[in-house]
């Protein structure tokens, strides 16, 4: 049996999936490109199936996590030129993007959940393989303790996630603003 070629590519759709809260999650506006549709359609789809969706499925980002999102990806107004988003966006979970399937009852929908549930069991095997690999190199480093201190070191740096600073980028002006009286 020969592959389908995929409708959306494999790596448009696991670059969409982020951890909020500790959960791998894609947010609404990325799930409406996916789907094809407006983010406003597929809101309304989920509001009137609402019973679908407890809060383990679906939940709308607050206020907070959503201003950090916004400038994780240094988002600007959207295309509408009314200014971007006026509420925080809702993520779904796994199981909230397989139940999109059974609300978005379309062709289109049906294979892109299948590629997006592959994406998901992709990003749990290379997770899996990371915890693996940490504790392959945790039995070696008991194994061969100080011989090779500074390598097993070197490893766990490079396995280690970037820390990600606060710090504002771009230049900020930090002179006192100038005062112009009247003559």
């Amino acid at each position: 049996m020969g592959q389908e070629t995929s409708l959306i590519p494999a790596k448009r759709i696991e670059n969409s999936i982020l951890f909020v809260r500790g959960e791998k999650v894609i947010l609404d506006e990325d799930l409406a490109f996916l789907y094809g549709v407006s983010t406003k359609v597929l809101i309304q789809a989920v509001k009137r199936n609402k019973e679908r969706f407890p809060p383990d499925f679906m939940f709308q980002l607050n206020k907070e996590e959503f201003a950090s999102l916004r400038s994780q990806f240094v988002t600007s107004k959207l295309k509408s030129g009314r200014g971007g988003r006026r509420y925080p966006p809702y993520a779904f979970s796994e199981e909230g993007v397989a139940m999109l399937s059974s609300v978005l009852n379309s062709l289109r929908a049906i294979k892109v959940n299948i590629e997006i549930m592959r994406a998901f069991v992709r990003l749990r095997k290379i997770l899996a393989s990371h915890a693996e690999l940490a504790r392959k190199l945790e039995a070696l480093e008991k194994k061969y303790d100080s011989q090779f201190k500074v390598v097993f070191e070197a490893i766990r740096q490079l396995m280690a996630e970037p820390e990600r600073s606060a710090k504002k980028i771009g230049f900020q002006l930090r002179e006192k603003r100038a005062t112009y009286g009247r003559r």
